[in-house]
């Protein structure tokens, strides 16, 4: 029961217990023959005359209960929420009260605060000297990362990025418009970065290779892989991924065997050497088409020089002359060629060596996966398998070509299975899409092999014929009419099955780590569990705080700076931060630049609402947002959805009612009083950055008192804060 509700029935409980013996006292006064006379009348004024006594008393007795209450009721009370908020802080003691039994059993307190401290500096003491050791390989890591010319980013399995250095920020942080995006960091998702697919498929691939070595079936064990990829920016990106292997489960007690927990993957922009490469293709083009006429033209002039030995000179004149040109023209060519093809580097498409029974089973696999549209699985076979045959390919897009050719092929021809089969044809591998029925003629499968790629969920600029070419190979559509069957043949070139490749070591763990790499995450997954089920501890928060031009949303006034900080891990990254200001359509109260300071002059020239608010809805993806009196922030977020176009729907926690179900009985709620209580220094107050970094501070204070109280799940925590009366204001 709350305080005040409390006092209030103590009250009217005194007052009634007052009014109960007066009326017991009339009632027997009165029992009996009725009064008559004066004597009848003496006794009505005496009664009259009680009234204002019982009254007195009555408030006498009110105000003694209060002052009980006080001193002997709220003063534990108050104890009891101070020593709880005193406990994890060093320095901190309980406050004096009025009532000396309390202020005796205060004092006891402080001295109980005072030994565990002394203990604890004892404790710290020995702990500081074995941190030194710790603290150098900190740096070493840190001075390694940073120096590193590579981008280098560390994820789980889920793809929550562990660790990653400066250069692979600095790549995977610019958004589509060139515009910096903060979408790299601790906690954060890889493929809010880089494509999901390609990702899955080549986890996939290391976790089919490890299990094939771990059964004994493949002699040829695949230690990483390569692909190539996109950002969002436009760059493209050569990724080399190696697992990262540990102990899970049952073997991490027994020491027994390693499986895979993450992936490392080292990322070069080859967006340059893609763009040479193509600019040599074309030159090489344009050499082949532009000497063709010329050297048709000497050619035909040297045979007729030739065959008629006996022309006259003029003639012959006329063909050394036109020899001459010709040749000209060719010198002009390939001066031509060679001052444009000079300065780029003679570098490919990045290819990788792999086993092709691995290809046509993870083709298999993926075509019979439930397709777009309500699309039933398509039955794949596979024959002629022609094992220990290794190409070098594009793995990855040499799927996709041909799941799009199988799925266009059920679509558009009802065919209800297809073949794959790889044999040897001499020096080159030949790779078969086969099926019976469904008559197509060569002018659509051409088309179809011309035509850009869709597959489901993802539509591509490239053809089925860019990809083949792209590794070396060539692929054409052909028809045995006496057995109906029609195939895709593809040929590509064999490779060498590499050697025995080094497996990766298990990346050790630390207890201290700097805000770049985080290797507890490995053991977080947030796949197979509900949000509002998963401890408080394991989320990923996102802190904010607005500034406004007013305090009135509805009536119009607009947020002019959004500033958040990150939690991960039970750790606030304090480099992970959104600050931005936003210059308002809206004038700015006097009121509100005198709370913040930030003018009209100030604002003029930064970016509207609708560029800033898509950035940060980015920087909180896959987070929980954490404010102080949030309701009144996202209020203001709520009213710019229809212009925007977007929508924040991740959970949101408030700390100020988490205050109120922590300590409901303060006086106040206000995030200064919180931080003063909980020993959170307060700098930088009502800058929008700096409110959050206060709130994220206070946020991860509050986490183990909250724990205490029974609230460790995110659903507890919402429901806990729903009971509280400050849940009740509406903006």
């Amino acid at each position: 029961m709350r305080p005040r509700r409390r006092r209030l029935l103590a009250g009217l409980a005194v007052f009634l217990s007052m009014l109960a013996v007066v009326a017991s006292t009339a009632a027997l006064l009165l029992v009996g023959e009725p009064a008559a006379g004066a004597d009848g009348d003496a006794l009505a004024s005496r009664l009259l005359k009680l009234i204002p006594v019982v009254l007195i008393a009555s408030g006498a007795g009110c105000w003694l209960s209060f002052k009980l209450d006080t001193l002997y009721v709220q003063a534990p009370l108050r104890l009891a929420e101070q020593l709880a908020a005193t406990l994890p802080h060093a320095g901190l003691r309980v406050g004096r009260y009025e009532a000396p039994e309390v202020e005796q059993l205060a004092q006891v307190v402080n001295q109980l605060l005072a030994q565990r401290e002394a203990d604890r500096s004892e404790v710290a003491e020995h702990f500081r000297a074995t941190q030194a050791s710790l603290e150098e390989e900190r740096g070493r890591l840190s001075a390694l990362m940073a120096d590193l010319s590579q981008s280098v980013v560390v994820c789980n399995l889920d793809g929550r990025v562990l660790l990653y250095n400066q250069r692979a920020k600095q790549e995977l942080s610019t958004g589509p418009d060139g515009d910096r995006t903060e979408l790299l960091g601790l906690g954060r998702s890889i493929h809010a970065v880089l494509d999901r697919a390609v990702i899955g498929y080549a986890i996939a691939r290391l976790q089919q290779a490890s299990a094939a070595a771990d059964s004994g079936h493949a002699p040829e064990v695949v230690g990483s892989t390569h692909f190539v990829t996109g950002t969002a920016s436009g760059r493209l990106l050569r990724a080399h991924m190696s697992p990262v292997l540990g102990q899970t489960g049952r073997h991490h007690a027994d020491g027994g065997a390693l499986s895979m927990t993450g992936f490392v993957l080292v990322l070069d922009d080859v967006t340059m050497t893609n763009e040479r490469h193509t600019r040599r293709d074309a030159v090489i083009q344009s050499l082949i088409e532009g000497c063709r006429g010329p050297l048709g033209s000497v050619r035909a002039a040297a045979e007729m020089l030739c065959d008629f030995p006996d022309m006259s000179s003029e003639q012959k004149d006329r063909f050394t002359l036109a020899i001459r040109d010709e040749a000209t023209v060719l010198s002009a060519q390939f001066d031509k060629a060679a001052r444009a093809f000079s300065s780029d580097l003679r570098e490919r498409w990045v290819l990788e060596e792999i086993n092709g029974a691995e290809i046509l089973l993870a083709t298999a696999g993926s075509i019979q996966e439930k397709g777009g549209g309500g699309r039933p699985p398509l039955a794949v076979k596979t024959e002629h398998v022609e094992k220990g045959l290794w190409l070098r390919v594009d793995s990855f897009a040499l799927l996709q070509a041909l799941r799009h050719l199988a799925l266009r092929l059920q679509d558009d021809y009802g065919i209800r299975e297809v073949r794959l089969s790889l044999t040897r044809s001499g020096h080159l591998a030949q790779l078969d899409l086969s099926w019976q029925g469904g008559f197509m003629n060569n002018e659509t499968a051409m088309s179809w092999l011309q035509d850009p790629m869709n597959v489901p969920g993802k539509s591509s600029s490239l053809s089925v014929t860019d990809v083949v070419e792209r590794c070396n190979g060539d692929i054409w559509f052909q028809r045995e009419r006496v057995s109906h069957r029609a195939f895709f043949r593809t040929v590509l070139p064999m490779a060498a099955a590499p050697g025995n490749l080094p497996m990766p070591m298990p990346v050790a763990t630390a207890e201290e780590r700097p805000e770049f790499y985080d290797f507890d995450l490995f053991g977080w997954s947030a796949s197979g569990h509900e949000l509002d089920d998963r401890p408080l501890s394991e989320l990923a928060y996102t802190v904010f705080d607005t500034e406004t031009t007013g305090l009135h949303p509805a009536e119009g006034d607009e947020i002019i700076q959004i500033g958040a900080t990150r939690i991960v891990n039970g750790r606030l990254l304090r480099h992970e931060c959104f600050d931005q200001l936003v210059k308002p359509q809206v004038r700015l109260s006097p009121g509100s630049v005198e709370v913040h300071g930030l003018t009209r002059e100030l604002l003029a020239g930064q970016p509207g609402i609708d560029v800033v608010l898509p950035r940060f809805h980015a920087f909180c993806a896959d987070t929980v947002l954490v404010g102080h009196n949030a309701a009144f922030d996202m209020r203001f977020l709520q009213l710019q959805e229809k212009r925007t176009g977007v929508r924040f729907e991740q959970p949101v926690l408030d700390t100020l009612l988490l205050s109120s179900v922590l300590h409901p009985n303060q006086a106040t709620h206000q995030l200064e009083a919180i931080a003063e209580r909980l020993a959170v220094p307060v700098l930088g107050r009502h800058t929008a950055l700096g409110d959050a970094m206060v709130t994220a501070e206070v946020f991860l204070k509050m986490l183990p008192l909250l724990a205490e109280i029974g609230v460790r799940t995110l659903r507890q925590a919402r429901e806990a804060s729903q009971t509280s009366y400050l849940a009740r204001v509406r903006y």
